[in-house]
């Protein structure tokens, strides 16, 4: 009895699930190159914005562009990244210096003597540095 009443539910079910997606479908068809009302950004503001930034693309920028637009910042980076302009901020460390992998201090090293020391990647990254800052 229950294996009928679930093929009958399910018989029910899919037409529905198939007008639903169909409608859906419709609806995005019929908004297609109109701007929806859900839309985060206009093109004004689009427009603008890429031009705010691409003549100083600093992190202020981008801050003093969220705080314009009443947006958070991460919206405005990844609507900056989506127009293909957004350059990321090199990566520092807690005293404003660049991050440096150990292997780029292992390949620096290497190069210095023209030889490969496999084991050299187990050693710490202050005593690379040490031993950069020594050869360069």
């Amino acid at each position: 009895m229950k294996h009928r009443s679930k093929k009958i539910k399910n018989f029910i079910d899919k037409p529905l699930k198939t007008i639903y997606n169909i409608l859906i479908f419709n609806h995005k068809v019929s908004n297609k190159g109109e701007e929806m009302a859900t839309a985060n950004y206009t093109t004004e503001q689009t427009t603008a914005m890429v031009s705010k930034y691409q003549a100083n693309p600093t992190r202020e920028t981008v801050e003093a562009i969220a705080h314009e637009l009443g947006k958070n910042t991460r919206s405005v980076i990844a609507k900056l990244s989506r127009e293909g302009v957004y350059k990321a901020q090199p990566r520092v460390t807690k005293r404003g210096e660049p991050v440096v992998l150990k292997m780029e201090l292992v390949a620096q090293i290497q190069e210095h003597f023209g030889e490969e020391f496999p084991s050299l990647v187990k050693a710490s990254k202050a005593d690379l540095q040490k031993l950069v800052d020594i050869i360069s």
